[in-house]
């Protein structure tokens, strides 16, 4: 087979399926044929430049606007394109520029005017956001890095003309502050330590209407709140701090570093700095009330000044809470005899609302307060009073010179507008070694007390067992009172017996002698006689004997009212009841004893005495007998 033949016979064929696998290299050499896709932008090169020498570009210029030769500024979007011959020009695709969401796109122009001595940032010029670097050169933007940035979304930018850099948004959190420092603008003025307030620029967000108001490079008065801001950090950096709190029972004077000098409101009579109206240089006559506020730390600064009781403490071991009394410690004194001793004070003070801005325009903080005034006020006071005193006069006293540093402390602080409320003193610690005498002389008081309460026991438990005593005794005194009682019905019982038994006798007798009589009726005369010498005899025996009790009943009853006259009823009472003892044998002392007495009880003491030593002696007696 011939195969030339063959090829010759289907040649067309070969050219068609050439044609239609290389037909874009065809199209693209012969007729300069470019396809864009539709996700892509045609980033040109001219090689060459065939006719004139104005087709160069000019010296720095590194993009052609006008048809030079090298990297074209206009870009060839998505679409088909003829004359653009691969031997003349090249196209590079590249893919969009996206700029994702919470970020923005910083540009950094490769070609433009030089940026002018000062500057650091290439100003904003019409450019359809950097997606025409043809205009952008035509309208003399400046290369380096631009004031202007983009946002989220999708652009043709031209990557020979301008490198694009993504960054973060800017976010301020909540309760926090956003403090300003531009990189770019005029210097701050003279004397001032931040820029003038410029307005109009959107929360720093546009920063070409800042730079064209003339707006200083440095920090900023003005803040940025709580958000998202599409901010440019290569123009604007942001320190995020948080809001200034007021608490409670506080007032905020501010002390600005900026602005103009203002006049001194603060009246004539207040002569110890200058108090001016808000937004001027200086301590500001308005206060702020609890809350929170966006205030820059760095162009003032705002003072806490307590409006509640606040207690200061002179005292080691003890510190408050707001810990002004940090630095103050307990106060060494030295009284008038000597002797150091340390003591800790406490002292309360106010400040009203209305009078924190003299106080922080006079010292400039409550610390300074503190350290120039109350301190060294309350430690010479207390210094002085201890050398006019001995350190006992001084712990005596503590009240009253307590109330003296109140009042001479109240009238010191009333000059620097501080009301005190109160001044009290704590822990006296005098010298151990004093401490010690004191303590022995004390203790030493103490105990003479404890004795004498001892002795004064001691004499009631005596009297107490002496009325015991008696208590015991009292149940004998009452049966012998109850045998006095008997005796003297026994006497008189006894006389009322003899008195009976003698008229009986008589009646027995006359009643024998009567009988006798009777009976002797019929004797003789001569017998008549004896009997009647006999019964006579033994009538007056009997009469005789009668009379004899009757007498003896008498005398007894008349020897007892004799000693009833004599010794008085009390004493023969007491008398009977110690013989009815005596008789009884009843043992009621002990068997040797020591008498005394005074008082109305004297003369008993003694007959009583005599009587038992008396019955003492019989017993012995009787003893002696028996044996």
């Amino acid at each position: 087979m011939d195969y030339y033949q063959i090829f010759l016979n289907y040649w067309w064929i070969s050219a068609t399926l050439f044609t239609f696998l290389f037909y874009k290299f065809i199209l693209r050499v012969f007729l300069g044929m470019v396809i864009v896709p539709e996700n892509k932008v045609g980033m040109v090169t001219k090689k060459f430049v065939l006719f004139g020498r104005d087709k160069e570009l000019p010296d720095g210029r590194i993009i052609a606007t006008k048809g030079e030769a090298g990297f074209q500024a206009k870009t060839l979007a998505p679409g088909l394109y003829w004359g653009m011959w691969p031997w003349q020009y090249s196209v590079g695709m590249e893919g969009f520029t996206i700029i994702p969401e919470g970020k923005i796109g910083l540009i950094l122009a490769n070609d433009g005017a030089e940026i002018p001595t000062g500057a650091i940032l290439g100003r904003r010029v019409e450019s359809d956001n950097f997606q025409d670097a043809e205009k952008f050169l035509n309208n003399n933007g400046q290369k380096g890095r631009q004031t202007s940035y983009i946002t989220a979304g999708t652009y043709r930018i031209n990557l020979f003309a301008f490198t694009v850099t993504i960054a973060d948004m800017v976010s301020i959190s909540e309760n926090m502050v956003g403090i300003v420092t531009t990189l770019d603008g005029l210097p701050i003025e003279g004397g001032q330590i931040a820029g003038k307030p410029i307005t109009g620029h959107n929360n720093f967000q546009d920063i070409d209407v800042f730079l064209k108001h003339d707006g200083n490079r440095g920090l900023q008065p003005s803040i940025i709140l709580a958000g998202s801001y599409n901010i440019n950090p290569w123009a604007i950096q942001i320190e995020e701090i948080p809001m200034t709190d007021v608490p409670i029972g506080f007032v905020g004077v501010v002390i600005s570093y900026i602005g103009e000098d203002g006049k001194d409101i603060s009246g004539e009579s207040f002569k110890h700095g200058n108090i001016v109206s808000k937004g001027q240089r200086g301590v500001w006559m308005e206060a702020y009330g609890p809350g929170k506020y966006p205030f820059n730390k760095y162009i003032m600064k705002v003072e806490l000044v307590p409006t509640t009781n606040l207690v200061l403490n002179w005292a080691n071991a003890r510190n408050e809470s707001h810990q002004l009394d940090k630095n103050l410690s307990t106060i060494t004194v030295r009284s008038r005899d000597g002797f150091p001793f340390n003591l800790d004070v406490s002292q309360i003070i106010h400040i009203p609302a209305t009078e924190a801005p003299k106080v922080i325009a006079r010292f400039g903080s409550m610390s300074n307060l503190v350290s120039q005034v109350l301190e060294p006020t309350i430690g010479n006071y207390f210094r002085n009073s201890a050398q006019d005193s001995d350190v006992i006069s001084f712990l005596i006293s503590r009240k009253e010179r307590q109330q003296s540093a109140k009042e001479h402390i109240k009238a010191v602080l009333d000059d620097y507008n501080v009301n005190a409320v109160d001044t009290l003193i704590g822990d006296i610690l005098p010298p151990e070694s004093l401490m010690k005498t004191l303590t022995d002389r004390k203790i030493a008081e103490e105990e003479q007390k404890t004795y004498q309460i001892q002795r004064m026991a001691q004499e009631q438990r005596q009297g107490m067992e002496k009325e015991t005593a008696i208590a015991d005794m009292q149940k004998e005194i009452v049966k012998a009172q109850q045998n006095v009682e008997i005796a003297q019905r026994t006497a008189d019982a006894t006389v009322k017996k003899a008195e009976g038994d003698a008229n009986s006798l008589k009646l027995q007798v006359d009643a024998e002698a009567t009988a006798t009589k009777m009976r002797a009726g019929a004797q003789a005369e001569a017998t008549r006689v004896n009997a009647s010498a006999d019964a006579e005899k033994i009538t007056k025996t009997g009469l005789a004997e009668a009379e004899k009790i009757m007498a003896i009943g008498k005398s007894t009853a008349d020897a007892y009212d004799l000693q009833v006259k004599a010794m008085g009823n009390e004493n023969f009472t007491r008398f009977k009841i110690t013989e009815e003892i005596g008789k009884g044998r009843i043992k009621i002392i002990p068997d040797l004893i020591v008498t005394g007495g005074n008082g109305s009880d004297g003369s008993l003491s003694g007959l009583m005495g005599m009587q038992l030593m008396q019955m003492m002696q019989q017993d012995k007696e009787k003893s002696a007998n028996n044996k």
